[in-house]
């Protein structure tokens, strides 16, 4: 090979793996790629990856291959994080793309270890000639390998597991594992169908097809039985239906914290949720407002304004669920949180002002840089124009909302990415009471425009509900507002950033999925015990 070709050759190796990570940032979100393609687009650049992967010549060059695509796929689907940096948070545009390249690069140290690891522990299993075994060890320790850098990224430093691969997959022939295995176990399928595909082409080459197809057959048993899951039904209705109105105001972020257009911002949600219903007769029970709804602390407002929502609570004859940053005084000192509270006709002004309903959820999960300053970074919060910088935290566990019959478990933006912290509110317990029989996300997503951000997050509140049996309702300020169904199916939706109100009937559900039980162990330690075997497999061809 001569110089020129060694170049092109190590710019192939470079721009391949980096173009197809770009390219499997669209299979997380309806737009511009339709919704039922997502599941397949997603295996098909994975496969891509895979056969790339497997065509290295060492574990460093297998590594930064992963690093690559973790980059392309980071950087461009989280590219909406530039938004909030430079257009609201007032970052310097260069500073604002350093950021999110940053971002993205610190999360492509995943996927490099997943191709690293994947790599390493094949060596000896992909050799020509060797057992038909070795294939289908190798697909599934590649899918082991990511399943549990998918953990990892959900988990460290608190955990970012946004645009984990097993979120394309809220419809398709996988999504009938999320109930059993979770998010976590999903992407463990789809990283071994993958696999098994892209050595079955490799096999094809060196005429060794029998070999692959000990892969590729439990990939498609595995693929089929998702089918058949998916017609399952892992919970059963409990109580009478509630109509339920979610409520979006549409405010744009640059009028919703401005203090000269704060107020017309609430005033848009007041009138929307004191709306009549559409048909006589269908006034909802629960009407849902977004995070922040009332973007000031609780006691910043005069008693008049909570009276007003009083007023609106009685003439819908409903409660009132919404989204309020609150300053309460405690033994310990001031306490500031992101909270949701719940307020009917009956509520006393005082208890609003003081922050001390019957019902209150405080977001336990919050969210780094604009909820919490990570130690070694007040510099870079500093640098942005953001309000809201720095909440105490709620705990895991806290008392759900009885309402109308059914018992709703809330929670705020960000925390529904992580399904781990969702189950523990389906248990019942001693000290709290039965368990949640609906979901409620409250979000302000106008942080991020009208991007992938918004239909990202559908995608990932889907994987909610299909985990765990629930409806999972969401009521946003600027999108996407929408009723998920236990099965993960999106009843109704509202047009992103438009003012409206989705009245929809919600039937609550009780009883436990597998996921609900056992959460990520499973797949953790199956994860965990293939890459015993891998190694052990690997030894026995004297490759370690």
């Amino acid at each position: 090979m001569t110089t020129t070709e060694s170049r092109l050759h190590r710019v192939r190796e470079a721009v391949q793996p980096l173009l197809l990570g770009a390219a499997h940032a669209f299979t997380f979100s309806n737009g511009p790629l339709p919704g039922w393609l997502l599941p397949y687009a997603q295996i098909l650049i994975l496969v891509f990856l895979a056969r790339h992967i497997w065509q290295c010549r060492r574990t460093a060059r297998a590594a930064q291959a992963g690093f690559l695509f973790g980059f392309g796929h980071f950087a461009l689907g989280l590219y909406w994080l530039y938004i909030s940096l430079h257009h609201f948070g007032g970052l310097a545009p260069a500073l604002s793309v350093a950021a999110v390249l940053a971002l993205a690069a610190a999360m492509a140290l995943y996927p490099a270890l997943a191709t690293g690891l994947a790599y390493y522990l094949t060596r000896g299993l992909r050799q020509p000639g060797g057992h038909f075994f070795g294939l289908a060890l190798s697909a599934a320790i590649w899918a082991s390998s990511w399943a549990l850098t998918e953990w990892l990224r959900g988990t460290l430093f608190t955990g970012f597991p946004w645009l984990n691969i097993g979120y394309a997959h809220a419809s398709g022939f996988l999504a009938g594992w999320a109930p059993i295995l979770g998010v976590y176990g999903v992407a463990w399928l789809a990283a071994f169908c993958a696999a098994a595909v892209a050595l079955l082409i490799q096999a094809h080459k060196t005429t060794e097809d029998s070999r692959a197809a000990a892969a590729v057959a439990p990939a498609i048993v595995l693929s089929l039985a998702g089918f058949g899951l998916s017609q399952l039904n892992w919970s059963a209705p409990t109580g009478h239906p509630i109509l339920v109105r979610l409520v979006q105001g549409g405010v744009p972020q640059s009028m919703k914290f401005d203090p000269q257009r704060m107020q017309q911002g609430i005033e848009t949600y007041m009138k929307l949720a004191a709306l009549p219903p559409k048909q006589a007769g269908a006034d909802p029970d629960i009407i849902i407002l977004p995070e922040t709804v009332m973007p000031q602390f609780q006691n910043r407002y005069p008693p008049q304004i909570w009276q007003e929502w009083k007023d609106i609570a009685r003439e819908r004859n409903a409660t009132l669920v919404m989204g309020i940053p609150i300053m309460s005084d405690t033994e310990n000192g001031t306490r500031y949180t992101n909270s949701v509270i719940a307020l009917t006709a009956e509520t006393p002004v005082q208890d609003l002002i003081t922050g001390t309903t019957r019902h209150r959820y405080d977001k336990h999960h919050l969210v780094p840089f604009g909820e919490f300053i990570p130690p070694g970074f007040r510099w870079f919060v500093d640098a942005l124009n953001i309000p809201l910088g720095d909440f105490n935290r709620g705990s895991t566990r806290q008392s759900l909302f009885a309402l109308k019959g059914q018992i709703i478990a809330p929670n705020i933006c960000y925390e529904d990415v992580f399904g781990e912290e969702i189950i523990p509110a389906l248990h019942d317990s001693e000290q709290y009471g039965p368990g949640a029989t609906l979901l409620v996300n409250v979000s302000n997503l106008a942080w991020f425009g009208d991007t992938w951000a918004l239909r990202q997050h559908l995608e990932i509140a889907r994987m909610r509900a299909l985990e765990t049996g629930r409806p999972m309702l969401r009521a946003t300020n600027t999108g996407m507002t929408a009723a998920i169904d236990p099965n993960g199916t999106v009843r109704a939706a509202l047009l992103p950033e438009q003012p409206g109100v989705l009245d929809v009937e919600v039937q609550g559900m009780q009883g436990l999925t597998p996921y609900a039980r056992w959460g990520n162990l499973p797949v953790l330690a199956l994860s965990l015990l293939l890459f015993a075997v891998g190694v052990f497999a690997g030894r026995q061809t004297g490759t370690k």
